[in-house]
């Protein structure tokens, strides 16, 4: 019998009666309403929880707290069960102390996997088991790049499936103004040579096609690395991909080397660039999307992930003012439609039967769509009603996802961070303000052999 199994028929042995739990009146939507599928509810009102605690620890505050508790209530309403969600902003360390301490919550929610990748390597994290890990193969876009996302080695190298992807963000996404296509006849392009031919159009049209900023602070420079990433990802296959972001292959190697020249492409060319090439470093990431709302416009293109409109000016709407579409792949390239993104991974740090039972929950499409209702999430869950997403917006970032073939984590985000959020910077910084591909290549790679 397999674990899941075991644990089901554990939980439903404990039952006793119908589940009460919390009250109607702490569910965000009416039972039975809406574009959700109530039936996934059905396996887990025929099991009684009560007395039974489940331990969350993760980066959510304020608004995502109480988003994420939204969910929990209707597994609670469920099965009686009590989920205690904490949140801090000191994650990374805090869930370090507990684990080592012997004080770990049943799950902790990682916003990056390097960090679960470490701890599974020490034995503080549990395998979710082959039941789950042909679950997120079968039943995630993209599934295979999921399941490797969520593998790590334990203590004795053996690799086995420790995280469960749930609450993606996209990263893959070029923003525009539909009105000033319209004005110049441009269509959105669907390969990467049609954007590039669209980039060349703009320019002979008199206009300027691309707004790039890299300033950001102390982290100036990280714009550029997700460019690079999302290039990588368009000019070599996946496995080229994770050999880089572990070092496997040389961060000087001649392919990472040709991504970097690809993004100079378009950075490097004062004709592309709203300022020139000479602007791009200089220039705060949060104010280079301006420049798509000036009249006449700045620019005409926006590279950026999901998180940008916080940037527009006040009252912009998207969907009308700006859209997007995705950042899209080389045709000569055969490499499919591959995705850039992040997401929180969940992973069990004390186990118990209902811990499992919890995680089984949110692999339902009713776990995805009470939060796809409200804000801020995306999914790659293939079989959820994106009827159910609060926004059109959101709907289309979810299609882009559903329609990946490979997806790939922010690989400056898998990097040491001495290099993911220290010499790749600067070495954007470096590249953009005139040094070659090749050797700022190099010095990265050269500060990466001294970390070793």
């Amino acid at each position: 019998m397999s674990l899941k199994k075991t644990t089901l028929a554990t939980a439903v042995a404990l039952a006793a009666a119908t589940a009460t739990g919390a009250v109607a009146a702490d569910l965000k939507f009416e039972k039975g309403k809406g574009p959700f599928h109530w039936e996934d509810l059905k396996q887990f009102e025929n099991m009684d929880l009560s007395g039974k605690t489940i331990s969350v620890f993760g980066p959510w505050l304020a608004q995502d707290e109480a988003l994420v508790s939204s969910v929990i209530a209707y597994f609670e309403d469920a099965t009686g069960a009590k989920v205690d969600y904490a949140g801090s902003d000191s994650f990374e360390q805090q869930i370090v102390i507990d684990v080592q301490g012997g004080s770990a919550p049943n799950i902790a929610i990682f916003p990056q996997p390097g960090l679960a990748s470490d701890l599974a390597s020490k034995g503080y994290l549990y395998p979710l088991g082959n039941d789950t890990k042909k679950w997120i193969a079968d039943n995630y876009a993209a599934g295979q790049s999921w399941v490797d996302l969520g593998t790590y080695k334990n203590k004795d190298g053996k690799k086995e499936l420790y995280g469960f992807f749930y609450k993606v963000d996209l990263k893959s996404l070029v923003w525009y103004s539909p009105d000033n296509f319209d004005e110049k006849g441009y269509e959105v392009p669907e390969t990467m040579e049609e954007l590039l031919a669209l980039s060349d159009q703009i320019v002979a049209d008199g206009g300027t096609p691309w707004c790039i900023g890299l300033g950001s602070g102390g982290a100036t420079g990280w714009p550029a690395t997700d460019w690079v990433e999302d290039l990588m990802l368009r000019t070599q296959p996946p496995g080229v991909y994770d050999q880089w972001v572990t070092n496997a292959i040389p961060f000087n190697d001649p392919r990472v080397v040709k991504a970097i020249e690809a993004f100079g492409e378009f950075a490097k060319n004062d004709k592309y660039v709203d300022g020139g090439a000479a602007a791009v470093a200089t220039t705060d990431f949060r104010d280079s999307p301006r420049g798509l709302f000036t009249v006449p416009p700045k620019c005409y293109m926006h590279r950026q992930a999901s998180f940008i409109p916080s940037f527009f000016p006040d009252g912009t709407q998207v969907g009308e003012d700006v859209d997007f579409f995705y950042f899209p792949a080389y045709a000569r390239k055969d490499l499919g439609k591959p995705v850039l993104g992040a997401g929180t991974l969940w992973a069990i740090t004390k186990d118990s039967p209902e811990t499992r039972v919890f995680l089984d929950f949110l692999k339902t499409n009713l776990a995805n769509e009470i939060w796809m209702a409200q804000s801020g999430f995306l999914t790659p869950l293939k079989t959820v009603n994106t009827e159910a997403y609060a926004t059109d917006t959101a709907r289309k970032m979810g299609d882009i996802l559903l329609n990946a073939t490979t997806f790939r984590f922010d690989g400056s985000d898998l990097m040491p961070g001495a290099i993911g959020a220290g010499s790749f910077w600067t070495g954007m910084v470096d590249y953009t303000s005139g040094a070659s591909a090749k050797s700022v290549a190099d010095a990265i790679q050269k500060s990466w052999n001294q970390i070793k």
